[in-house]
């Protein structure tokens, strides 16, 4: 199995341990910051949504035109935009793009920051609404006449796109979200499920049961998890910046008046603070301080050492089925260098070698 490797970039420079400044949108660190991902060998980029933020589509769409081959994926929310206008949208982008969008869909794990555009279904049902959205979507991307489709969310007569996506059979869907009802959807609708940086634990256990629910419906599913990673020429190097990012970050969720914890609403941060109940340091090299003091927003556990050592802890992962790996880091830009120069070359020559001798034993054996 390949791995890749998903960056994430945001339309100003921000992170847990400084403060945003200047305009809501900045084209020229935009521009700086996709290609740097690009230079540093990333898959894709992911563009991040929510309820304040600049659109991301058209994010993506200014980033791929200041670069040349990387892919991007886009964060979408269901339910705020027709399933098909948005079809129409995302393969008009595509085409426009040269075939380098996938869609990470997100259906929403806060009820506050749905309401801020006027959502007001309950969790389990935005999820219902999902899997008719999904299906909607990829109905518009590769049915040849025009069709109708009345259900619980949505009525459409006589549906039909002069555009196709430029990738076969439709743009790859990313899909997240840990409860119950977001793991059926996963398992019918999802191309990769993405996961937050859990520990081995957790993680192996969600892979299993995506997979069990996806051969329900006679599908197979790609894995995606994600990290923070923090390196040091030496362990007790990196270990101290971690140290210095839990400091940095206390200090400016004081200065913007954050009150420490305050957990999240979604089943994904739940999970991550199952994950910090267990100490500051899981799994050796999981650390889940930051993901403690937040709340568990976003994906705020990190993965902690030397080049060499993150290395091999991302390959515990990829030993459980998942082939992807984003990443981002405290210090977004400089951390995005550094991983291209220190750790995604190393993986990737571990990942070959591993398959190099996986297929000379098949070989032997056979």
């Amino acid at each position: 199995m390949s791995v890749q490797f998903i960056g994430m970039i945001q339309p100003g420079e921000v992170s847990e341990t400084f403060a945003r400044t200047g305009p809501a949108v900045d084209p020229a660190y935009v521009r700086v910051f996709a290609q740097a991902h690009e230079h540093a060998g990333f898959d894709r980029i992911l563009v991040p949504a929510s309820a304040s933020s600049p659109d991301t589509l058209l994010t993506v769409a200014y980033a791929a035109s200041s670069t040349q081959k990387i892919g991007f994926l886009l964060a979408h929310r269901p339910g705020f935009v027709a399933p098909t206008l948005a079809a129409r949208q995302l393969a008009t982008l595509d085409h426009y793009t040269g075939g380098r969008v996938a869609v990470h869909y997100i259906t929403g794990g806060s009820d506050e920051d749905q309401q801020r555009d006027g959502d007001f279904l309950g969790h389990d049902e935005r999820y219902a609404r999902t899997g008719e959205y999904l299906g909607l979507l990829r109905r518009v991307w590769t049915e040849k006449k025009p069709f109708d489709h009345e259900g619980a969310y949505y009525r459409v007569k006589g549906a039909w796109s002069e555009v196709k996506p430029l990738q076969a059979p439709y743009v790859p869907i990313y899909f997240g979200g840990a409860s119950a009802p977001a793991l059926q959807v996963a398992g019918q609708h999802a191309d990769v499920y993405a996961l937050w940086g859990e520990s081995l634990a957790q993680a192996g256990d969600l892979v299993r049961r995506v997979r069990a629910e996806a051969a329900r419906h006679g599908r197979t599913v790609e894995f995606s998890i994600s990290f923070r990673p923090i390196l040091g020429a030496t362990e007790d190097q990196a270990w101290a910046r971690a140290d210095q990012i839990l400091e940095q970050t206390r200090r400016l969720r004081v200065d913007q008046g954050f009150a420490r914890g305050g957990a999240l609403q979604s089943e994904g941060a739940r999970r991550l603070l199952a994950d910090a109940a267990r100490g500051d340091r899981v799994d050796e090299r999981l650390w889940t301080a930051i993901a403690r003091e937040t709340g568990g927003r976003s994906n705020t556990t990190s993965l902690v050492g030397t080049p060499e050592q993150v290395a091999d802890a991302l390959l515990k992962y990829y030993d459980l089925g998942i082939t992807t790996f984003l990443i981002r880091g405290f210090d977004p830009l400089l951390d995005t260098i550094a991983y291209g120069r220190d750790l995604l070359p190393l993986v990737r020559r571990k990942v070959a070698e591993r398959e190099q001798r996986a297929r000379a034993a098949a070989l032997k054996a056979a």
